[in-house]
């Protein structure tokens, strides 16, 4: 094949590659170290309650906002978007939200674009759909998680953008916290937050908020103690199907509460360590908590989590 030849079929794959969603298989994305050097400066530290909108799906859900509210300094508040299964680009307007009336039919409901542009809020979570690579494959993910960050800075410059780092099914073949572990490079830092980042001015970062890592590692520890409290392995962080198993991908209330913990953290760059640890549900019941020893090992671990990873905008 000549020169010529060979040219116009690279031009052809890559004119393919685009309109299919496949542009980032073509060219080679940001290293994770690049990203991490980027972000690894800190952010002042709230002085008050900040005002949060959550955007995302039922890994964000109802509950895990209701319980970081209560852990939060006064003045507090937030507003959310959500969707079954629901990516940034579903969001932004350009493919279908699934279950969009029934997962928003709550108080705490706003339109994302209105809240985006309305420069109101202080911080701004963006959620990914599961699985992250399918995401990254089909829905431009680094793409619209730009476009998000585009329109938030234009109406506020200092707002604080975060991307929320969830997670796979538990029962994943390749190993949940195998994949975990890999993925933190390989998506979110280099093929999602590299991309984005890279569309971007200096000025606008997104940070982390790394709520995966802080699950593998609770559950390593718990695990390699035969169980802390309440919680015996990781299969008890994780929602109940209607029969009695286990729900691969939704956690429960002692999940809900490990993770807004990750999100107190991050937010407000406090050691959560003492935290109350029996909360209120979103709609007001009392959600299952942890013991007392399993609520100070999961403070413990999302403070030392977020602090060693560099990437959530606080000081080490």
């Amino acid at each position: 094949m000549n020169n010529a030849r060979r040219n116009l079929l690279i031009a052809s794959l890559a004119s393919v590659a685009v309109g299919t969603g496949f542009a980032w298989y073509l060219t080679r994305p940001p290293s994770a170290a690049s990203v991490r050097a980027r972000l690894a400066g800190s952010l002042p530290s709230p002085e008050r309650g900040l005002s949060v909108f959550h955007l995302g799906h039922s890994l964000v859900n109802r509950d895990m906002p209701a319980m970081l509210a209560q852990l939060a300094p006064p003045g507090h508040h937030y507003h959310s978007q959500l969707g079954w299964g629901a990516t940034l680009k579903g969001h932004w307007g350009d493919a279908e939200i699934g279950g969009f009336e029934m997962e928003n039919a709550h108080s705490r409901y706003r339109s994302a674009r209105e809240a985006v542009s309305s420069g109101e809020y202080d911080a701004l979570i963006l959620t990914e759909m599961v699985e992250i690579r399918d995401a990254l494959r089909y829905f431009d993910s680094a793409k619209y998680l730009s476009l998000w960050v585009k329109e938030a800075v234009a109406a506020r410059p200092d707002v604080r953008i975060y991307l929320y780092e969830t997670w796979h099914n538990l029962d994943d073949r390749e190993g949940w916290l195998h994949r975990i572990d890999r993925d933190l490079d390989l998506y979110w830092l280099s093929r999602l937050l590299g991309p984005s980042l890279s569309d971007l001015p200096e000025t606008a970062n997104i940070h982390l908020i790394p709520a995966g890592q802080v699950l593998a590692s609770f559950v390593r520890q718990v695990e390699a103690r035969g169980g802390v409290g309440n919680v015996a392995d990781r299969s008890d962080l994780f929602a109940r199907t209607a029969d009695g198993s286990i729900d691969p991908i939704h956690l429960n209330d002692l999940g809900n509460y490990l993770v807004a913990l990750v999100h107190y953290t991050v937010l407000y760059h406090r050691n959560p360590t003492g935290l109350p640890h029996a909360l209120l549900r979103a709609d007001g019941t009392p959600a299952v908590a942890p013991a007392e020893e399993t609520a100070r090992l999961m403070q413990e671990v999302a403070f030392d989590v977020v602090r060693a990873g560099g990437f959530s905008g606080i000081a080490a």
